[in-house]
């Protein structure tokens, strides 16, 4: 056979396997009747596992699949396991899932969106999702770098997984107008969750820090899938949070009093802010305030982002920058002309480092750590050391022993 018959063979022989696949992949959704497909700025991980929680409670049988801080695959009894890498996170991996959901006979199959880049995001929904219901949580000023410059433009790109003659779930005001341009582009029908729905009772069932608009988001779809909102939200009191959830811990050491906020897994300036008025009404009001800020090399938007986070609205008494990314926020730090605090440097330090620092400035009077930044890597290892020596304060005002 001649060169050019070999590569024609081949050919032959490659597509055909690309069209068994895809053939294979449609019969795999086709078996799976809803598909939600989770995007959004904050608040995707635990929007997927509430709506998830909501329908197992309501008797549907339910998978889910988190792609946030550490991605899990969630059966319908709740159990979940991690999602297993040979290498980086691929889109691919959502086929993957669809398979696995149809093998376990899923009636919903719940996915976070894990594509950042507008062209991987329209592929994985277009191509691989193929969503019955798109939920965006919100759209705020996060990977600018990517989906901007602005948030409109990140608006844009996340609604660029609205799914086609289904049905659209967001939290989103500010930019809902251009959200409902492209959802009647796709002819899609538009469902906005209320905040202010949710009362104070009921969030206190949950046992750590949730918010409100996630809750309201999340009825709403366990609602329009028949699952009522009571049992919808005792589902959720019992589903495992996401391991990057809003956490508060209190510690006291030596007669020295801490309160420690994981807040690394949050991604923009708005919710970082947010979350910290929110929580001020949690801690004592005469307390000293320090951030652990954890960054990294490769979001250098990320960094200058953190930097005028310390250096204007949450500025605090004491400031200590962590990870491999530590040097360009301080340096941008220090040029704000809004700074006036202490930052110091603990780039390479180790968890206990930071403990004994915060502990040492806790001498003089109690102290409230506020941790920001990044989850992955260095953010993790510092929640582990807090958590270890603390109580975990929950919704109710409780303690809990973490150990």
């Amino acid at each position: 056979m001649t060169a050019l018959g070999i590569s024609i063979l081949l050919l032959v022989i490659v597509s055909s396997y690309v069209i068994a696949q895809a053939s294979r992949h449609e019969k795999h959704l086709r078996e799976i009747p809803i598909r939600v497909h989770v995007n959004g700025t904050r608040g995707k991980s635990s929007v997927t596992r509430l709506i998830a929680a909501g329908l197992r409670a309501g008797g549907v049988a339910t998978i889910a699949k988190t792609t946030g801080t550490k991605p899990r695959f969630i059966y319908t009894d709740g159990s979940e396991v991690p999602v297993v890498r040979a290498g980086k996170a691929n889109i691919i991996e959502q086929v993957r899932i669809v398979r696995r959901a149809a093998e376990l006979g899923a009636e919903v199959l719940v996915v976070e969106c894990m594509a950042i880049k507008p062209e991987l995001q329209s592929l994985l929904e277009d191509r691989i999702v193929k969503s019955t219901h798109a939920v965006i949580t919100n759209a705020r000023a996060d990977h600018l770098d990517e989906m901007g410059p602005t948030v409109t433009d990140v608006a844009y790109n996340l609604s660029r997984t609205v799914a086609r003659n289904g049905a659209l779930f967001t939290a989103e005001r500010e930019r809902l107008p251009m959200l409902c341009e492209r959802a009647a582009e796709r002819n899609c029908s538009v469902n906005v969750a209320i905040e202010e729905s949710i009362t104070d009772a009921q969030m206190m069932g949950f046992s750590y820090f949730e918010h409100a608009e996630n809750v309201a988001l999340s009825l709403s779809v366990c609602q329009s899938l028949g699952v009522d909102c009571k049992t919808a939200l005792e589902g959720m009191y019992e589903s495992t949070p996401d391991p990057g959830a809003l956490r508060m811990f209190r510690l006291e050491v030596f007669g020295k009093k801490i309160t420690f906020i994981n807040a690394f897994a949050i991604n923009d300036p708005d919710s970082y802010i947010m979350v910290w008025k929110r929580m001020k009404a949690r801690v004592p009001a005469d307390a000293r305030f320090v951030t652990i800020v954890t960054s990294r090399s490769d979001r250098a938007q990320r960094a200058e982002q953190l930097s005028e986070l310390i250096a204007g609205e949450l500025q605090a008494d004491l400031s200590l920058v962590a990870g491999e990314g530590s040097r360009p926020v301080i340096v941008h730090a220090k040029r704000n002309k809004t700074f006036t605090g202490i930052v110091e440097d603990f780039g390479d330090a180790s968890p206990a480092d930071i403990f004994e620092r915060v502990l040492a400035f806790a001498a003089t009077g109690e102290v409230v750590v506020y941790g920001i930044g990044n989850i992955v890597g260095a953010g993790e290892d510092i929640v582990n050391y807090f958590r270890s020596r603390g109580k975990e304060v929950v919704y109710g005002n409780t303690t809990r022993s973490d150990n």
